[in-house]
């Protein structure tokens, strides 16, 4: 955490910065492919194709949904995939698959260019730093308008920097650790250690029912994500891939499929709105 840049500008999720922000002396520790054995959760970005997931990891869908007190945003669980144990999945990343969220091969037919961009660099080097009394919090800027930084009518960057009572605290670090993107990572300032959810290795496919949209895929649980060329991202038990085909940074979501008006064939779009999902915590203890 001392590595970061302090920064004193706050910037919204609403207005996703290209700029970076950061640079510290460490170094991204890039693995190739046959490092990662079949064991271990991971998802291969396929050239110009799907995401190929090897090892335990469930699928289920989720709605993003206001909380029924209005105070912040939540995952209500609409569903759960089955899937053959130990057989490879591969999930859409084109946005154009007619059997969502699995590859059919339209990625083919429409010519689908899936060239990673991303910033490959470590997230303490690509993330400013937003000090407050109890506890502290860095953000790196990759948004999918998830709107889980929203909490008690104010958001994570003031509830992080103006907060003592523990229910603000509390706020603070449930609106940094429910982000999909994991772009906000809260710390305990005596400590240094970051607030993390222990998730069982899952991807969570997002539907985003008050903007009326399909979301990313929340890729939860610590799982690896490897590269179209053999070398293994940094890792993250939180991030968000892009779904719809259209970010500009690949592979990662960047909210997008609001700008395109993406929309699956969930059974969210009928009706269904599920039940909150006992996946995610919403009150952690500062």
């Amino acid at each position: 955490m001392s590595d970061w840049i302090r920064t004193g500008t706050k910037r919204s999720h609403d207005v996703p910065s290209s700029a970076t922000t950061t640079v510290s002396g460490r170094n991204m520790s890039a693995k190739h492919h046959s490092d990662v054995t079949d064991e271990r959760p991971s998802i291969t970005i396929t050239k110009n194709g799907p995401y190929i997931v090897r090892g335990e990891v469930r699928i289920v869908e989720d709605a993003i949904v206001p909380a029924p007190d209005g105070m912040h945003m939540q995952y209500n669980r609409i569903r759960e995939f089955t899937t053959q144990p130990g057989r490879p999945v591969a999930l859409c990343r084109c946005g154009t698959s007619a059997n969502p969220p699995f590859c059919d091969g339209s990625h083919v037919k429409n010519g689908f260019d899936g060239t990673e961009v991303a910033d490959r660099r470590p997230y303490d080097e690509r993330a400013g730093l937003y000090e407050g009394p109890v506890v502290s919090m860095g953000d790196d800027e990759r948004c999918a308008f998830a709107r889980m930084c929203h909490q008690l009518g104010s958001e994570a960057w003031t509830l992080t920097e103006q907060s003592t009572d523990e229910r603000d605290v509390s706020a603070a670090i449930a609106g940094a650790w429910n982000c999909p993107t994991g772009r906000l990572v809260s710390f305990n300032n005596a400590t240094g250690k970051p607030y993390e959810q222990d998730f069982t290795p899952t991807i969570v496919i997002l539907e985003d029912v008050q903007e009326g949209y399909s979301a990313p895929l929340f890729v939860a649980g610590d799982i690896a994500l490897i590269s179209a060329d053999g070398t293994e991202y940094e890792r993250r038990n939180r991030y968000a891939l892009c779904r719809c085909g259209n970010t500009q940074n690949s592979p990662f979501c960047d909210a997008m499929h609001i700008n395109v008006q993406f929309r699956d064939n969930s059974p969210v779009w009928d009706g269904q709105t599920g039940e909150l999902d006992p996946m995610f915590a919403y009150n952690p203890r500062p």
